[in-house]
C-alpha cells in the first residue's frame, strides 16, 4: 500500500493518476516499455476504448451503447501502460453479475502490440480475483474459437456437465 500512496500521490506531477480503486502494477521485464497498471476505476475515455477494440479488429459499436454497457457492468477492469506523464489504455475487461452467485466476463481485450506477454492472463487473473473477493463462485464467458485454448489454460471448461447455452436473436 505504501507503494501506491507514493506512486499516486496527488501532489506528484511526475506520474498520472489512474484512480484510487483497486490499482495494481503488473511487473514487466523491460522498463523501456513503460509500466503496466490495472485499475477498477471507471473513468474511461470511451473513444480510447473503442480505438483499442478497433486495434484488435472488433466491429465498431455505438458509443452510447458502450457507455451503457460500462455503466451497467458489475466490474470494470482497465489496463494502462504508463510512460513518464503519459498513460495509454492497453487492456480492458468487464463483468456483469447477479451480485450473489454468477458473473459473466465480457470484452476482454489486450492491445495487439502487447499480446503474448502474459498481460491477458494477468488481466483475467485480476478480474477473477476481484469477482471471488465479492464471493462470486460461478464465472462464465463467451469465447471465439481462436481463444478457447487461452481460457482453457486459465481453468475455464467447455460445457461443464453437458450444460448447453442457448441464445435468442431478434429477426
Amino acid at each position: 500500500m505504501v507503494f501506491w500512496k507514493r506512486f499516486f500521490n496527488p501532489d506528484s506531477t511526475s506520474s498520472p493518476s489512474l484512480g484510487s480503486t483497486g490499482a495494481e502494477e503488473f511487473p514487466t521485464d523491460d522498463s523501456d516499455k513503460g509500466r503496466i497498471f490495472f485499475t477498477t476505476d471507471r473513468d474511461i475515455d470511451l473513444y480510447e476504448l473503442e480505438e483499442l477494440c478497433d486495434a484488435v479488429g472488433w466491429a465498431r459499436r455505438p458509443i452510447r451503447k458502450v457507455k451503457k454497457a460500462v455503466e451497467c457492468s458489475f466490474l470494470v477492469v482497465t489496463m494502462w501502460e504508463v510512460r513518464g506523464n503519459r498513460r495509454r489504455l492497453v487492456g480492458f475487461a468487464r463483468a456483469t453479475s447477479d451480485h450473489a452467485f454468477n458473473a459473466t466476463v465480457w470484452d476482454v481485450v489486450i492491445h495487439p502490440n502487447l499480446q503474448s506477454k502474459g498481460l491477458g492472463k494477468a488481466l483475467m487473473q485480476y478480474i477473477i480475483r476481484k469477482l471471488r473477493h465479492y464471493d462470486i463462485s460461478n464465472i462464465t464467458l463467451f469465447a471465439d474459437p481462436q481463444v478457447v485454448d487461452f481460457y482453457r489454460r486459465l481453468g475455464f471448461v467447455l460445457d461443464p456437465e453437458g450444460i448447453k447455452g442457448m441464445f435468442w436473436y431478434p429477426d
